[in-house]
């Protein structure tokens, strides 16, 4: 007898209790049927004494014997009758009326389990668990079974429930076992999961309900196999099954439901990186990647659960763009379907950096007939307002270049080195130099005669029209070369994200546009003067006094001897009291600011980078400004811009300084200081100062180079593009509730995320996949933020019964029609009442809101029950 059998002790407790228990209505006697089929108890009958009962015992000869003694000889008499019997037809139990009125008793080992498990005692189950001994052998596998959700009362869903239990699982869902499964591997040989089904006996119930959910009945079982046979069934739902043509073996049309909802639940799950393995399993096995290849790119955007079609759709866009056929609608409709898929982070530098290439296609196409303003005020206000998008477009898709670089996913990358050169001709040969041409003889007059373009705001007035203008205490950042376009990023970042009113202006910086100059320009002075140093460098004077960094304060308390220089690592490493305390009294905060500039001087590759770090430092400059220094207005500005092109220029754009002729005094790649009657070759005159130094200077045409030794040629300054003489500068208000200012305007200052509507008027469903189209209310900026959105339906009870779809809500167009979005949705395989209510629930990724909820009615005249497995 097995040693986990139930003792006799507490057999004899169990029927003497039975035996003492009040008798049912009618009944003037008990009778009890100990059925043992196993005989398990038959030697230990004698140690079970029972105090109001007599014992008897089926021999399989007896059976009229007993029948006659209960019957005829002792009627009143309570029976225990023990029956190791089991009967193939029921006409051989001499006793089966007699049993049929009895009560059934059992202490078999499969009957303990099943008590213990709180599984039904009926023959089908009885049988099922003896199949699964093995299995049910340990205690902790009983267990597992025992805290399962939900009932085991029939065969169906034992064998459910013994799978959910070999993997791991707590609810018994064929599609979670078959996750399960796969993602332990697809090789029958190690896969460990696949194993425990194959040693306790769960094997053939596994393929069973394989077949029955998915369509999948080989003869020669394979997981991988099946792994293929199940996401491309799933596929067919969102890929016309024509361009599956040879792969039909692979699909099964009828389960095509149930297999995209496995998949997509598992896209859209913590465990969709086991589902990664498995989908680059089947694109090789069938060779998926070549196959798509032949496809449109609009015939693969749906598709999200192979992770090769995002490389395809790249590639044959990249294509496109490297052989200059950009069709920029084309190309940010399919960024906006793909950004929202669950693979599209491992690629997203690729589509990103094509989303700055369709803008900049936008860009050229809107400017087309090229530059041809003549006002010099009228350049520099079309630059401010619409031109600099076009330096952050090229900005960005070059940190978009850099990132692909570190992903590195080979032949993406040759490809995306391509559209780099694309982007370098439309940026540097278009853009910079039609724009440079046209720029260059608007200012050359001006330059010539005055230094300066008339009708534009002076860096060198902006201590005075600014800073001695403010009322109040003010602090003034100053970061090296801040360009301008880094400066509407940060003020439109600043818009979203502070409680503050921000205005973006421009200066025209001092010529040079380099540090020392730019520096003593934001200097309070009467007049800026230069003198020459032994070194043979010029040094820039404000009213007599050096403007170098020791010297900058003493410049300031010249003007105001409230004033103070902190350094940009002291506000951000001291703590408000020690900051309060050192600025105690100071009217005028300078802090400067240097991560552009001292990235070129490292490599010109990390000016773009630091252009982002750069944006993040001063925000947070900003908020030690408002906080830990207690001031409500900050000024942001820079010394100078500065140039830059990914790669250096040909030979053909750089000017000899042969025809200097040994009369320069400075210079660099975008400007020369000369003595007086210096003449060199191809360089524009700029009057250096006022006029009066015995001096006199030269700059480069558009975005030409002058020639020296060493490196710089990619990021230069000096010279008087926009993009080096268009200086930002950043008034910033931080709002206080308490200020009549925020209370008036609350709802302008107040950041909130954008929000989405439906915008489709029907709430009646027909179809198992249907789309639906949404708006998003507000266009995102100034105090409104993007938002992310999932979206799905759900029954009454808030059970889902669709996949999840995502609205990134970051659109910034003013039309309406610009910030409509259309979203597919499949139901899942279940039965839906036409009178039942259904909600589309709209919530944010974050959970920070109330979600919305649209009532909806679900109307399919072939919707069908889920599946009754092993039915």
């Amino acid at each position: 007898m097995m040693e986990n059998s139930m003792d006799t002790e507490k057999v004899t407790l169990d029927l003497n209790r039975r035996f003492s228990a009040p008798l049912p209505d009618y009944y003037k006697r008990r009778i009890i049927f100990w059925l043992d089929e196993d005989r398990e108890f038959e030697d230990k009958l004698d140690e079970i004494p029972l105090r109001n009962a007599q014992l008897v015992r089926l021999t399989g000869r007896n059976a009229f014997a007993i029948k006659k003694l209960i019957g005829h000889d002792d009627p009143y008499s309570n029976f225990l009758i023990y029956c190791p019997i089991s009967y193939e037809k029921l006409d051989d139990n001499w006793l089966l009326d007699v049993q049929l009125y009895s009560e059934e008793f059992r202490a078999d080992l499969v009957s303990i389990w099943m008590d213990e498990m709180h599984i039904p005692s009926s023959q089908a189950l009885r049988k099922l668990v003896r199949a699964y001994r093995k299995f049910f052998n340990a205690k902790d596998r009983r267990s597992r079974i025992a805290g399962l959700q939900g009932t085991v009362n029939t065969p169906a869903q034992l064998h459910l429930a013994v799978m959910t239990a070999i993997c791991g699982l707590k609810s018994s869902q064929p599609a979670a076992i078959l996750r399960a499964v796969l993602k332990a591997g697809l090789s029958m040989e190690s896969n460990s999961l696949y194993a425990e089904l194959v040693s306790y006996g769960a094997k053939d119930a596994f393929w069973a309900m394989v077949a029955q959910a998915t369509g999948y009945s080989e003869v020669d079982i394979d997981l991988g196999a099946l792994a293929c046979h199940l996401l491309m069934t799933a596929c067919t739902r969102t890929m016309n099954a024509d361009n599956l043509a040879g792969l039909e073996r692979y699909v099964s049309l009828p389960h095509q439901a149930w297999c995209f909802d496995l998949v997509s639940d598992w896209l859209h799950s913590d465990e969709k990186q086991g589902l990664y393995a498995v989908a680059r399993h089947v694109e090789e096995a069938l060779r998926l990647h070549d196959r798509f290849m032949q496809m449109q790119v609009s015939e693969l955007a749906d598709t999200e659960c192979f992770p090769c079609v995002n490389e395809c759709i790249l590639e044959k866009i990249m294509q496109d763009v490297s052989h200059q056929i950009i069709d920029a609608d084309a190309i940010a409709g399919i960024v906006e379907k793909r950004r929202t898929c669950v693979w599209y982070d491992a690629v997203s530098a690729y589509y990103d950096g094509l989303m700055q290439v369709a803008n900049m296609q936008r860009f050229f196409t809107e400017h087309a007939a090229g530059f041809h303003t003549v006002e010099a005020r009228n350049i520099w206000k079309e630059y401010t307002t619409d031109y600099y998008r076009m330096d952050g477009y090229y900005r960005q898709f070059h940190l978009c270049y850099a990132q692909s670089i570190r992903i590195f996913k080979e032949h993406l990358n040759d490809l995306f080195s391509k559209v780099a050169e694309q982007v370098e001709g439309l940026y540097v040969h278009w853009f910079l130099e039609k724009l440079g041409e046209n720029w260059t003889k608007a200012i050359e007059d001006d330059l010539r005669n005055h230094g300066r373009i008339l009708e534009v705001p002076q860096q060198t007035e902006f201590y005075e029209s600014n800073v001695r203008a403010t009322d109040s205490n003010v602090v003034v950042i100053i970061s090296d070369a801040l360009r301008y376009e880094v400066a509407a990023s940060l003020t439109e970042q600043l818009r979203r994200e502070t409680q503050s009113k921000i205005e973006l202006t421009a200066m025209q910086g001092i010529f040079p546009t380099i540090t020392k100059f730019g520096m003593a320009a934001l200097l309070p002075h009467k007049k800026l003067t230069v003198e020459e140093r032994a070194n043979g460098t010029l040094a820039v004077l404000a009213d007599g006094i050096p403007t170098d960094s020791s010297y900058r304060e003493k410049v300031l308390r010249a003007a105001n001897p409230n004033s103070i220089v902190i350094k940009c690592e002291d506000v951000i490493g001291k703590t408000a009291e020690q900051l309060r305390a050192e600025t105690n009294g100071k009217e005028v905060v300078y802090i400067y600011h240097d991560t552009i500039d001292a990235a070129s001087h490292a490599s010109d590759s990390m000016v773009f980078p630091a252009c982002e770090t750069a944006i993040q430092e001063l925000k947070t400059l900003i908020r030690h400004a408002t906080n830990k220094l207690n001031r409500t207005h900050v000024f942001v500005t820079g010394d100078h811009g500065f140039l830059y092109t990914f790669k250096p220029l040909k030979e053909d754009s750089k000017i000899d300084k042969t025809s200097f002729n040994q009369m320069d005094v400075e210079y660099g790649r975008r400007y020369a200081i000369m003595r007086e009657g210096a003449a060199p070759d191809y360089l524009m005159p700029v009057r250096f100062m006022d006029g009066n130094t015995g001096l006199t200077a030269f700059t480069p045409r558009e975005s030409m180079r002058i020639k020296m030794q060493g490196g710089g040629l990619n990021f230069v300054h000096g010279g008087v593009s926009l993009q080096e003489l268009c200086v930002p500068l950043i008034a910033y208000h931080r709002l206080r509730n308490e200020y009549k200012e925020y209370q008036r305007h609350r709802s302008k200052y107040d950041t909130k995320p954008v929000t989405i509507s439906l915008l489709s008027a029907s709430r009646k469903i027909s179809n198992m996949i249907f789309s639906l189209n949404f708006y998003q209310r507000e266009a995102v900026g100034d105090n409104r933020c993007a938002q992310t959105y999932n979206l799905s339906f759900t029954d009454e009870y808030g059970k889902p019964i669709s996949d999840t779809q995502k609205i990134i809500a970051d659109k910034t167009g003013e039309s309406n029609q610009d910030r409509t979005f259309r979203c597919t949705f499949n139901l899942k395989q279940l039965k839906y009442s036409s009178t039942a209510t259904y909600y589309l629930v709209i919530a944010d990724e974050q959970g920070l809101m109330m979600p919305q909820r649209e009532e909806f009615h679900i109307d399919i005249a072939f919707a069908v029950d889920e599946f009754d497995f092993f039915s």
